[in-house]
């Protein structure tokens, strides 16, 4: 009879041992740097921004430091603010990111979402928008997604075309 209450112990403590492994193996996957987000852990991340880290349309994201200093540079450069669960956001930017692609303009993604003292720093009161930066200083805004059935409001991809053209000789890549 003590044999078996001994082996039951030794059970119990195997499967406790089993589980903690598990679970220290669970916590280092999560602690798992995002480099597209300066190095902040991907378990700190929203989820939708989580859902975007492999999606191509989601690969030229600016960090607020880096904006700072194209800011300080007095860079021309163009910056995509957006929010990664703007459901706006979701349907412009797999549109406007092939065409900026097409038209050779570097198109910088700034994720709200993540970096909210932009809404405050940049002035932002809807997602997405589109900003034109001369020399360090803001230009030109284009407010609004691309229109699609399920938006009645905002602007036709030709709209954005426009822009993007109207300030590309000004920006040196």
């Amino acid at each position: 009879m003590k044999r078996k209450k001994n082996y039951i112990g030794l059970y119990v403590f195997a499967g406790i041992l089993i589980v903690l492994i598990g679970l220290l193996a669970f916590l280092n996957t999560q602690g798992e740097a995002s480099a597209l987000y300066g190095g902040k852990k991907v378990a700190e991340l929203n989820p939708a921004t989580k859902a975007q880290l492999e999606d191509p349309n989601y690969q030229q994201i600016i960090l607020p430091d880096q904006l700072s200093k194209k800011e300080a540079a007095a860079e021309s450069y163009y910056v995509y603010f957006f929010s990664s669960t703007c459901p706006a956001c979701k349907a412009t930017t797999p549109e406007l990111m092939p065409l900026a692609q097409d038209l050779g303009v570097t198109l910088h993604q700034y994720n709200l979402q993540e970096f909210q003292e932009g809404f405050r720093q940049y002035n932002i009161e809807y997602t997405p928008t589109l900003v034109f930066f001369e020399n360090g200083k803001e230009k030109d805004r284009l407010v609004g997604g691309i229109t699609t059935e399920n938006l009645a409001e905002g602007n036709s991809a030709e709209n954005f075309k426009d822009f993007l053209e109207k300030h590309k000789g000004s920006v040196k890549e």
